[in-house]
């Protein structure tokens, strides 16, 4: 039996199918403006996961890289602190050298001594140096001042920051490690007070036991420096390595999330010349009325 197709059936199919051409018209518009191809989850439910899953790793990046930040600022300011008290302890070796060569009268030793009181002073500076309020050399204890006299123990705890899952670094070098504890008898107030007292006192002896005891400290602090500079070294390739992950991550990413532009403006075009001809089609349909009929 033959069907019947009335003019009723036309026109209902041509409002499909002119319905579905404005949809997929206004999908293709909807990623042009937007410049993405993934606006819901509807649009491609296993793309949707993964996009997900990018932004978590890159939202995890980005704050590793806040760390690596702050922990590169933190190494590179305590590096130059220890650059200046390294100046100190070699001029402090330099001055004691002098004055125990046995050829200075008592004035010249004095004034030696009143220079190694200015680098005692200035040591006990350093070793209350701040960064952003916040004391380098008393390991967790951060807001307390780490040195008055110079005969003060530090705090001995280390600062972790995780650069990476399961990669934790300190980033912190304490007093002690730096100066020596306060009872050390290398420590480095003390050695540099002694050596002082030693000079006003003309006590060369005295004076020469400190300066062995100042190349013990000197040796124990280019340990501590070096230390330092193979932990500016591993932040670094981490750096690198954060950095080179997040090119990936975003490549990635934007292969998942973003939209071909040159593409999509093809399609949209496409869908404007579809959805045009359908409307001059479905004008030609709809046109005919009951007199069209009756002649």
């Amino acid at each position: 039996m033959p069907l019947r197709v009335t003019q009723g059936m036309m026109q209902s199919q041509l409002l499909r199918n002119l319905s579905n051409n404005v949809k997929r018209m206004s999908h293709t518009e909807n990623e042009l403006s937007t410049a993405r191809k993934l606006n819901k989850p509807s649009d491609d439910p296993v793309g949707i996961t993964y996009a997900l899953r990018y932004r978590s790793e890159l939202s995890i990046n980005e704050q590793y890289q806040k760390n690596i930040d702050f922990a590169k600022s933190s190494v590179d300011y305590t590096d130059t602190v220890l650059g200046q008290i390294n100046d100190i302890i070699q001029r402090a070796s330099e001055l004691t050298v002098k004055g125990v060569s046995g050829t200075n009268p008592q004035d010249a030793l004095n004034a030696i001594a009143k220079e190694i009181g200015s680098l005692f002073d200035e040591a006990i500076t350093l070793g209350n140096s701040q960064m952003n309020g916040k004391y380098i050399f008393n390991g967790q204890f951060t807001d307390k001042k780490p040195y008055t006299t110079g005969t003060e123990s530090t705090d001995t705890a280390e600062i972790k920051y995780e650069f990476s899952a399961g990669v934790v670094i300190p980033i912190n070098i304490t007093g002690n490690e730096v100066f020596g504890e306060g009872t050390e008898n290398d420590n480095l107030f003390t050695v540099l007070k002694g050596i002082q007292n030693a000079f006003v006192n003309g006590d060369q002896a005295t004076a020469r036991d400190f300066m062995e005891k100042l190349k013990v400290r000197q040796d124990k602090f280019s340990q501590v420096r070096s230390e330092v500079g193979a932990r500016a070294n591993r932040i670094d390739l981490m750096d690198n390595r954060l950095k080179d992950l997040e090119m990936n991550l975003t490549s990635m990413s934007s292969k998942t999330e973003d939209a071909d532009m040159a593409e999509t403006m093809i399609r949209m075009q496409r869908d404007e010349n579809v959805y045009q001809a359908s409307l001059s089609s479905g004008a030609k349909i709809i046109q005919p009325s009951l007199l069209d009929y009756l002649r």
